[in-house]
């Protein structure tokens, strides 16, 4: 590998013309992975792939121009020292919007890091001029994708995309967050109570606890990823989807079974009930913030379910 510093003009003007090809592709792939939800957006991403074509053609020009028709691949792996690329967000599919944008903004940035100290380092003016031309276009693309924005992301546009980003991150995380929160909160309460007031042993208690948190959480998971794949309901990868529900699933059963690490019974048993009482409020309020649902009435849905649940452990314990 070679250090960034150590490269000719013909090699930095072969790693632009990498780049800019490389980058033209990652805007398609955006735009191929915002197409289905976000049109609009694609649309943008689409002409800023465009733009990457023409920075392209404008340093091969120059390049024939000066060193003939033989283009050496030179990519920025290869260079010692030279930015990155992060992980691929555009391949993922469904693409997250806010992702993408982010990611572009942050290729941008770095594009026009490169021509400028490229720039620096020219002895040929039009190299220089070129280097420096592409560095203020880079500069420029926020501006560009701003005035893309404005003329293809009308307001009915935006709003209509804003309610997808909403309706998928609702399927793909709170409502399966949310099944696991409730499932974990309310069905470990049974075999925990019960043990508790069976045993009135705090490690017992607390091992109980565990065993049906942690196995909760695994089955959880497994059902939610293997209910259903996401490609017709668009509610995500069904590994993320099952990691979230399992995941919320054992910390639901964890927050009250944490407690009977107190060796005291009593206290131990006290705050386990605080700790459930909270878990339910947070319930409530989770339906209320994401669902429209009316916090007394998603109150007292939760809490008269989690309070039978809770009763049938205290009843089937001290039997």
């Amino acid at each position: 590998m070679k250090r960034f510093s150590e490269l000719t003009e013909q090699e930095v003007l072969a790693l632009a013309i990498t780049n800019e090809e490389e980058d033209s592709r990652i805007y398609r792939g955006f735009a191929e992975g915002l197409r289905a939800q976000f049109p609009s957006s694609a649309k943008v991403f689409d002409e800023m792939a465009e733009e990457e074509v023409h920075h392209r053609s404008m340093l091969f020009d120059l390049y024939q121009k000066k060193f003939g028709d033989y283009l050496p691949l030179i990519r920025r792996r290869d260079v010692k020292g030279f930015i990155q690329q992060k992980a691929t967000p555009w391949l993922m599919r469904p693409l997250g919007l806010d992702a993408a944008r982010k990611f572009a903004e942050d290729m941008e940035y770095e594009a026009e890091r490169f021509y400028r100290k490229a720039a620096a380092n020219a002895r040929d003016v039009s190299v220089h001029k070129l280097l420096i031309e592409l560095a203020e276009a880079e500069a420029g693309h926020e501006s560009l994708a701003h005035k893309l924005t404005e003329q293809i992301l009308t307001k009915g546009a935006r709003e209509k995309e804003d309610a997808t980003s909403k309706r998928a991150f609702m399927l793909q995380y709170v409502q399966p967050g949310l099944a696991g929160l409730m499932d974990g909160s309310v069905s470990t309460l049974a075999p925990l109570f019960a043990a508790a007031f069976a045993t009135h042993n705090t490690w017992a208690t607390f091992l109980v606890g565990m065993a049906a948190s942690v196995g909760a959480g695994i089955s959880m998971a497994f059902a939610e990823a293997l209910s259903d794949d996401g490609s017709l309901t668009g509610r995500g990868s069904p590994v993320i989807r099952g990691a979230v529900t399992g995941g919320m699933t054992a910390l639901g059963g964890l927050g009250h079974t944490l407690p009977y690490l107190i060796p005291q019974f009593l206290t131990a048993t006290i705050v386990s009930i605080a700790v459930v009482v909270v878990e339910l409020i947070l319930i409530s309020w989770i339906r209320t913030r994401y669902m429209d649902t009316p916090f007394l009435q998603a109150a007292f849905q939760v809490v008269i379910g989690g309070a039978l649940v809770f009763i049938a452990g205290i009843l089937i314990g001290s039997s």
